[in-house]
């Protein structure tokens, strides 16, 4: 890994990162594909081993929608076991669509 790749660590996030994946999802209040997305992604977290998720809101965490360029809601910043963003997208994504986000984080990190 290079340190020039973009990356967020426990302390950005709150939240300690998945031993395998971190799905990092950037949400507003009244954002209704943002609660879609959080049912896709918790359900990828319950049935697959090492994948966390944390949601945040942009709102709250304007640095980080900064640093990461968020300028619409939901963005799902998907990072490898050692918080190296390997994928990002924006929208609601399918349940097939996280899953093998989350399986590409893993594979790229040697989880």
């Amino acid at each position: 890994m290079t340190t020039d790749q973009p990356r967020l660590t426990a302390d950005d996030l709150g939240a300690a990162l998945g031993p395998r994946a971190t799905l990092v999802q950037f949400s507003s209040t009244f954002c209704a594909p943002c609660r879609a997305t959080r049912r896709v992604l918790e359900r990828v977290v319950g049935t697959e081993d090492g994948v966390a998720h944390v949601e945040l809101d942009v709102a709250d965490r304007t640095d980080l929608g900064e640093r990461f360029a968020v300028t619409t809601t939901p963005t799902v910043l998907v990072l490898d076991r050692d918080g190296v963003v390997v994928r990002r997208a924006s929208g609601a994504p399918t349940l097939a669509q996280a899953r093998a986000a989350a399986a590409h984080a893993a594979a790229v990190s040697g989880g």
